[in-house]
């Protein structure tokens, strides 16, 4: 899978700034110190350096190009990603290209989203749910002690 575009545009300034898919820091604009949407794909090979090893909690959405749910939660994930700039990371992951994770997390039916703390798992939903309630679940799920500070 080709990794997801790691330019991203700052919602203070509008500047276009690259944001790595893995970093010891969280993302921010070099101009207005924004933070950033961390929105990324991962793969077997660079799961664990992009997700596990995150220095923020982890939503990974573990998904399939042919799955209609999967499509229609896509927007509602990545406005999590903008929301949640500085509290939360997102990775998607395509069960499709990397069997090996979601045979690690026993998925069983895509979408599944987990939250993960330094790579354990706090929180798993399986299925799509309205925007709304997907944000709430992950804003519940988020440990305290992340706050973007």
């Amino acid at each position: 899978m080709a990794a997801m575009s790691d330019i991203k545009l700052c919602p203070g300034c509008g500047r276009k700034t690259r944001v790595p898919a893995a970093a010891t820091g969280r993302p921010r604009c070099p101009s207005c110190k924004a933070w950033l949407p961390w929105l990324v794909a991962a793969t077997e090979t660079d799961f664990d350096r992009v997700a596990i090893e995150a220095p923020l909690p982890v939503l990974v959405d573990l998904w399939a190009p042919w799955c209609g749910p999967c499509r229609t939660i896509a927007p509602a994930i990545d406005q999590i990603a903008a929301e949640q700039a500085g509290r939360v990371k997102v990775v998607k992951v395509n069960v499709d290209e990397a069997p090996g994770i979601a045979a690690r997390y026993a998925v069983q039916g895509v979408p599944t989203l987990l939250l993960l703390d330094r790579g354990r798992e706090r929180a798993r939903q399986v299925g799509a749910l309205p925007g709304p309630a997907l944000s709430a679940w992950v804003q519940q799920a988020i440990p305290s002690g992340s706050a973007s500070t």
